[in-house]
């Protein structure tokens, strides 16, 4: 059944290619335990001890509890599939607790950071330098992920209205709408992009010198390069940029379901975490601020 629940989570959950792989590791993995500790090949004859002591032995081998979680979820979506499909009746992972994670914060770069890197630091002002700076306001102004900045088309660029449609996880659109001065910036590669390859709405937006659609590592190397000029933060990535974008709207007052809506979140719970940034920064301010902090 392995087979059919990955063509479900292709073609009707509609999951990323990504998440698709992970599944199927899991299940490969599990189904290697099963046959080497126990010798089950038969599906119903799995019950609770069993997955837990699989996650046991996992978590006492170091594996992290966010892995393990991933798992679990693994695990939960494929016995629904089964109790769905009929083959099995009875859900052993309603009995199986899935182990706390400790909450790591969001990693953000602070407002004079990107101010700094915006306004001090020397892009050029040929085609490779717009686009390379474009493709960092563009992180910044609109909070979008690596794959959903990769995949860009022209035809998603709105320069009438100012907006970007996105598509992002499980094939769901959103509307950004961006501001005049990144509008003008747009406008600018684009006079530049025309010179290099012809315009179409079937062309990735964001492409080399020689007109090729840029990839994840290229994408990877651009921002660390960056990034190194204006912070010493741990980790520098495109989604450190992303989580900036959302850290800095919380922090100037922005409503909370908005930047929601804007990252493309499926709940508030997702959104939520940027709230313990702010009250980090209350904290400091209340500390430094108070006579008897």
């Amino acid at each position: 059944m392995v087979e059919e629940f990955i063509r479900y989570l292709k073609f009707e959950k509609r999951y990323s290619a990504h998440t698709v792989t992970a599944y199927e590791s899991d299940l490969k993995q599990f189904s290697l335990f099963l046959s080497e500790k126990y010798n089950i090949t038969d599906i119903t004859e799995i019950n609770h001890h069993i997955i837990r002591s699989w996650i046991v032995g996992l978590i006492e081998n170091s594996l992290t509890a966010r892995s393990a979680n991933r798992k679990i979820t693994t695990l939960k979506t494929y016995f629904r599939f089964l109790l769905k499909a009929g083959v099995t009746e009875v859900n052993p992972m309603q009995k199986i607790v899935a182990p706390k994670m400790s909450k790591k914060l969001p990693v953000f770069v602070e407002k004079e950071k990107m101010k700094m890197l915006f306004d001090k630091i020397d892009f050029g002002s040929d085609f490779k330098g717009l686009r390379n700076r474009l493709i960092l306001e563009t992180f910044y102004m609109t909070g979008i992920r690596l794959s959903e900045l990769i995949n860009l088309k022209d035809k998603n660029i709105d320069l009438y209205n100012n907006t970007i449609k996105v598509t992002g996880k499980r094939n769901k659109e959103r509307i950004i709408p961006f501001t005049n001065r990144y509008g003008n910036l747009l406008k600018e590669y684009n006079e530049f992009k025309e010179k290099i390859n012809q315009k179409n709405e079937d062309t990735y937006f964001f492409v080399k010198e020689n007109g090729e659609k840029i990839n994840q590592k290229f994408v990877y190397r651009l921002v660390i390069y960056y990034l190194s000029m204006v912070t010493t933060v741990a980790k520098k990535s495109p989604h450190v940029l992303r989580h900036t974008f959302a850290t800095h709207l919380l922090n100037n007052g922005a409503n909370l379901n908005a930047i929601k809506e804007l990252l493309g979140h499926a709940n508030l719970s997702a959104t939520q975490v940027y709230t313990h940034n702010t009250i980090e920064k209350l904290a400091d301010i209340y500390k430094q601020a108070h006579p008897r902090a």
